[in-house]
C-alpha cells in the first residue's frame, strides 16, 4: 500500500513529495469503512452503505423467505439490515435528499422482505406503508439518533 494524500481548494496543484519521494494524490480513501472525499459528498458513501445493505440482506435471505413471523423479519432487518445501511451514520450531514435516499434504500429491501411488488400491491389493494406492515426501525431516524449517543 503506497502513502497518498488529498488535496483541499488551498493548496497548489504543485507535485507533494516527502524525502525526494513524490506522494500520489487522491480524490477519496475509505477509513474506518466510511469512505472521505474532500467534498464532503455522501453519495459514494450511500452507495457503498446500499451495497453493505444488500449484502447483509443476502446472508439472512434464506430465513426471511422460510419465515412468516413478521416479528422476527423485523428483528432481523433491525439487526443486520439497518446496521450495515446506517454504518457511520454519526459522521454524516444528513441533509433531506440524502435522507430520502437512505429511505428509498430502506424500503426496497423491506418490499423484497415482505414479497411485495407493485402488482402484488395493486391486486391486494394494499395501500398502507410497507414499515407498517414490516413493523422494521425507520433508517433514517435511526441515523438521525446515532448522533445523540
Amino acid at each position: 500500500m503506497s502513502t497518498m494524500f488529498m488535496r483541499n481548494g488551498w493548496v497548489p496543484d504543485d507535485p507533494f513529495s516527502l524525502k525526494g519521494t513524490t506522494i500520489s494524490e487522491c480524490s477519496s480513501y475509505v477509513h474506518l469503512r466510511r469512505e472521505v472525499n474532500m467534498m464532503n459528498e455522501l453519495a459514494p458513501e450511500l452507495g457503498r452503505r446500499n451495497r453493505a445493505a444488500w449484502g447483509a440482506y443476502k446472508s439472512i435471505e434464506d430465513v426471511v423467505k422460510k419465515t412468516k413471523n413478521a416479528r422476527l423479519r423485523a428483528h432481523l432487518f433491525n439487526v443486520t439490515i439497518l446496521p450495515a445501511l446506517t454504518h457511520a451514520s454519526e459522521t454524516w450531514a444528513l441533509r433531506k435528499h440524502y435522507e430520502n435516499a437512505v429511505n428509498v434504500i430502506e424500503r426496497s429491501i423491506e418490499k423484497v422482505i415482505l414479497g411485495l411488488t407493485r402488482l402484488t400491491q395493486v391486486r391486494a389493494r394494499i395501500r398502507s406503508s410497507t414499515r407498517q406492515q414490516s413493523k422494521n426501525r425507520d433508517a433514517a431516524v435511526y441515523a438521525k439518533l446515532s448522533k445523540i449517543r
